[in-house]
Parts: C-alpha cells; structure tokens; sequence
C-alpha cells in the first residue's frame, strides 16, 4: 500500500545495477553484473567448428547458465538442476528470438568453418531475478568479444589464424530482460528479490530490444495477468531497456584504448 519494499525500494524501481567488461582475460569476450545482492558472471569462448550440414553457412552460439551450490543454499553440487535448465532455455529463445547475432556472421568459409561461441553464464551470489541479470551479462560479454582473422588456405584446405588482427562480433540487437513478480494478479513489483520470488504468486519476464519491440514474454504459470498489466510491464521494459543500454555503452566507451 505505501509503495515500498523491504530493501526500501518502490515497486517500479530497480536495485542498483553495476557492469564490469572484459574482466576475465582468458576469455574471448567477458562481463560481470550485479544487480543488487545478485552477481552473474558470463564468459564468451570462440572455437572453430565445421557448420551443421543442414544450414552450411552458419556458425553456432552455445549458452549455459550454472548455478553452482556457492551461490545459494538452495543449488546442490552436480549436474544443472531445473532452474538452471529453464534460465539456459530461456536465454537460448533470447538469442534466437531478438537475432541479437546473426549465425550467418559467424561463418567463416561456406561449408567448412565456422565460429562457436561457447556462452558460460554463471551466478556467483543468487539473490533474485537471475534472468534480467543473466541477459545483461550476455549482452555485455558479446559485446566485449573480440575474434581474430580466420582465412582457409585454399591450396592446404588448412584454416589460418591471425592474432594480431581481432574483429569485433557484429551485435545486430540489443535485448534487455525486465523481470516482474505478480503479487495476487493486482500487484507488480520490478526486479525482485528472492524474498518477493519465493513470496510471489508468479512471475513475468519481458525482453525488448532498442526499438522498443518485443523478442519475448516468459511466464511460468502463476497467476494470470491482465492485458493491461502486461502493457504496463512492456512500457517499464522500454525504459529500463534505455537505462541498460545507455550503462553498457558508458562503460564500453571507458575501457576503449583511447
């Protein structure tokens, strides 16, 4: 009723988000986020593959999101539980859905050689709203990834590799995630915690990219929403988009060698 949360938040507003890019240097690409208490790393790897036989002029992008028994209590050691499971698919239907990369950029020779993209996401403290956290992370790291030069020798047949000559990746979309917890089909409070989560009678979350369309709408069961409510959490996902985009670039502009 007085618009506020335990954290002392208003029900619209986000926990304060920080963005760190190209931290892990073994990685191609990399970027730790943290919004609030919650902290998700992602690592971008680059391999060489050849392109499926089916679509011979398309690379591969591989996500997975861990989260390991140190981030929360409630993950046990071993292979990726449900949640896990369900945060790498929905993250897997981002990246079709917004084309935030096109497969055919990662080709390298028709038929022959592409790029994989390896996208290891990991949660290192789990404290809500691991999928705003998880795609922002992504987003970052991709746009961090920088490729070397391949060529096929066409006498050999043998990819050659140039280091000294990196591209970066084309990033065609920029999705954002906003994630909303329903309270009792009425109330909608913005970034929630694992508290509001666990309390919540479902959940909603909202991908748009910077024109303000939608890539997708995930919701697991819960109570249902109406479309009014929905078009209120699309309007917030808008302007948070703006936020999220406007950081990343701050923060890549930092970083560049001047």
């Amino acid at each position: 009723k007085e618009n506020c949360r335990p954290d002392g938040r208003e029900l619209g507003e986000f926990r304060a988000t920080t963005v760190n890019i190209g931290s892990i240097t073994t990685a191609d690409g990399s970027a730790l986020v943290k919004l609030g208490n919650t902290t998700v790393i992602c690592g971008v790897k680059a391999e060489l593959a050849a392109p499926p036989a089916d679509s011979p002029n398309k690379g591969y992008i591989v996500p997975n999101v861990e989260l390991p028994s140190l981030c929360s209590t409630r993950f046990r050691s071993g292979p990726p539980g449900e949640e896990a499971q369900a945060a790498s698919q929905f993250i897997a239907d981002v990246i079709e859905n917004s084309q935030i990369i096109e497969k055919e950029d990662l080709c390298i020779a028709n038929g022959k050689l592409a790029w994989v993209l390896y996208c290891d996401i990991i949660c290192l403290d789990y404290d809500g709203n691991i999928l705003d956290a998880s795609t922002f992370a992504l987003l970052a790291a991709l746009k961090n990834v920088q490729l070397p030069t391949v060529t096929v020798n066409e006498e050999t047949g043998l990819s050659e590799v140039n280091f000294k000559q990196k591209n970066p990746l084309i990033i065609r979309k920029h999705p954002v995630a906003t994630s909303f917890a329903i309270f009792d089909d009425s109330l909608l409070i913005v970034d929630p915690t694992v508290e509001e989560e666990d309390l919540a009678t479902g959940t909603v979350t909202v991908v748009t990219d910077e024109e303000g369309r939608l890539c997708s709408i995930h919701k697991p069961g819960g109570s249902p929403l109406t479309g009014a409510k929905l078009q209120d959490c699309i309007t917030r996902a808008v302007t948070r988009h703006k936020e999220v985009k406007k950081l990343i670039d701050k923060v890549i502009k930092s970083i560049q060698p001047e």
